[in-house]
């Protein structure tokens, strides 16, 4: 199974790089986790929030593969534990499809993305920086398929 890591912004800061880079580097090959950077909307005077946020949608939309199970970051998603979250990768290997985990720009994911997401996650009840979230979500995917391993790196 291959996690696919689909969020908007690019040119991210090397600590952004580096910190993601260093838990998706952890993954096995049997659970890859892989980042695909979507170009965010041109933000200026002319233009709304929706109008961006619809640009960035489709971009997402295009990029998910057809038979990808897809998760939705999204602020009134579930919120999951670590446990909660090894199970929820657990599932998505018996599952046996790739999984797309999608986090929008900084006006979140419109309601055509959330549609067609299967599932969708909150990280936090907290407003994360964008940056923040990819690290975050990393280590966290790491962190639950150390679990499902009985590896040491979690401690409950």
């Amino acid at each position: 199974m291959k996690l696919n890591l689909l969020a908007v912004g690019t040119k991210m800061p090397s600590w952004v790089t580096e910190g993601y880079q260093e838990y998706a580097k952890r993954m096995p090959r049997e659970c890859s986790l892989q980042l695909h950077e979507i170009m965010p909307a041109k933000r200026g005077k002319s233009g709304s929030p929706q109008q961006w946020m619809r640009e960035e949608g489709e971009r997402i939309l295009a990029a998910i593969p057809a038979n990808h199970h897809v998760v939705a970051l999204d602020v009134k998603g579930k919120p999951w534990n670590t446990e909660q979250l090894a199970g929820q990768l657990k599932n998505w290997q018996s599952d046996g499809r790739d999984v797309s985990l999608i986090v929008g720009g900084p006006d979140g994911l419109t309601d055509d993305c959330l549609q067609r997401a299967n599932q969708r996650w909150s990280l936090s009840a907290l407003t994360l920086p964008h940056p923040l979230v990819r690290i975050v979500m990393s280590e966290q995917l790491y962190r639950a398929w150390t679990v499902l391993q009985n590896h040491p790196y979690h401690r409950a």
